[in-house]
């Protein structure tokens, strides 16, 4: 990406009438997504290879750290008001899903060539427990991918009523809920509310680019209120993300309690647009969030990446404190901290790295290139 290409993006992103306060939501979902992910995945060196650990389960006083970084819900609300805000401008349906779902995709396609290379030139030369677990590490961010481009595929099937669907989507993931975990049904059953759980905040995020008028301090005391009473009536585990070793997970797949609490962030990011709007007027923090923005799925994609990388080239004779020692100490995520610049800065020079090389792949002359934010 040249200088001139990333102004021209820049200031595409800047145009009038933009609502930043949903750029501040998706930079502040995607550094919770990143930080989280960094804080609880842990590995651990045995006599096999490597093996992933989290810290929530020999600290449970953590459990908190996946309130505050559990934001996929805001992705999909913040996702869905963009979908709303592009559709009518495209001259007809197809023309705008190709359009979002390459912008989508690019950046997919790249990541799974780069690891494509790596498991042919690297993958052999380590045991099946290390490959395995960086297997999964690695590629666990497209699922996401999956579901936000299918989501995005059904918005005009919400589109005229999409305030009136969240009721009974949210009944449909409690039946689910209870079909599993009341009456024994069986647990593949839950991914059913891989759909439904995550369309709930997609279409309050269309409901509001379109203009609706939420409930916000409902939706924010409601989320609260029904996400304490599963965890203290209906044996749902207070951790917002699946911790290894727990019978049940929050996250995976998604339960009522996932739904619950998604309600009330996207309450709270109702009440904050007005700040979040004021506070990005403020130049450097725009220009902050904007670079985010430009490049959030190619954060979100490579995050895990960088994790890996780090962990793996600073595996030496002696595992170090925070990166591949058991996190079953307060100690741990002392040592764990000191880590996470180590983390970003691999994160952002790969990222520098990516648009060198794609500046390198200029457009053939008289052919223009459309420059777009990002989705």
């Amino acid at each position: 990406m040249t200088t001139r290409s990333l102004r021209a993006r820049f200031e595409v992103i800047a145009r009038p009438g933009r609502d930043r306060s949903i750029d501040v939501l998706r930079a502040l979902a995607i550094t919770g997504v990143v930080l989280g992910h960094w804080l609880v995945t842990a590995f651990v060196v045995t006599g096999s290879g490597l093996r992933v650990a989290s810290p929530l389960t020999y600290l449970p006083g953590l459990t908190p750290i996946s309130w505050l970084f559990q934001t996929l819900a805001i992705f999909f609300f913040v996702g869905g008001f963009a979908a709303a805000r592009g559709l009518p401008a495209a001259s007809s349906y197809r023309e705008w899903l190709l359009a979002r779902m390459g912008r989508l995709l690019r950046p997919v396609l790249a990541f799974l060539a780069f690891w494509a290379v790596v498991a042919v030139v690297w993958m052999p030369a380590v045991g099946p427990e290390s490959a395995r677990t960086v297997r999964v590490i690695v590629l666990s961010p497209l699922w996401f991918v999956v579901v936000y481009a299918g989501l995005i595929a059904l918005t005009p099937l919400v589109w005229n009523r999409p305030g009136r669907v969240v009721v009974p989507l949210v009944a449909a993931v409690a039946v689910v809920d209870v079909a599993r975990f009341g009456l024994g049904g069986p647990s593949w059953l839950g991914w059913v509310n891989v759909a439904t759980a995550w369309l709930v905040p997609f279409c309050l995020g269309v409901a509001c680019a379109r203009g609706a008028r939420l409930p916000a301090v409902g939706l924010l005391l409601g989320g609260i209120v029904a996400t304490a009473a599963l965890v203290h009536w209906c044996d749902y585990p207070a951790s917002l993300v699946g911790v290894p070793g727990q019978g049940r997970s929050n996250l995976n797949p998604p339960t009522l309690i996932a739904v619950s609490f998604g309600l009330a962030q996207v309450g709270l990011a109702l009440l904050l647009r007005g700040p979040l709007t004021r506070l990005a007027r403020r130049p450097l923090v725009w220009a902050v969030v904007a670079g985010t923005n430009l490049s959030a799925m190619r954060i979100f994609l490579w995050h895990q990446t960088a994790l890996v990388a780090v962990t793996l080239f600073a595996l030496g004779s002696a595992p170090l404190p925070g990166l591949h020692t058991a996190p079953d100490t307060w100690w741990w995520i002392l040592a764990r901290l000191r880590w996470l610049p180590v983390f970003a800065a691999v994160l952002l020079g790969g990222l520098w790295l990516g648009t060198r090389i794609g500046a390198g792949r200029r457009p053939r002359k008289g052919r223009s290139v459309p420059l777009r934010p990002a989705a």
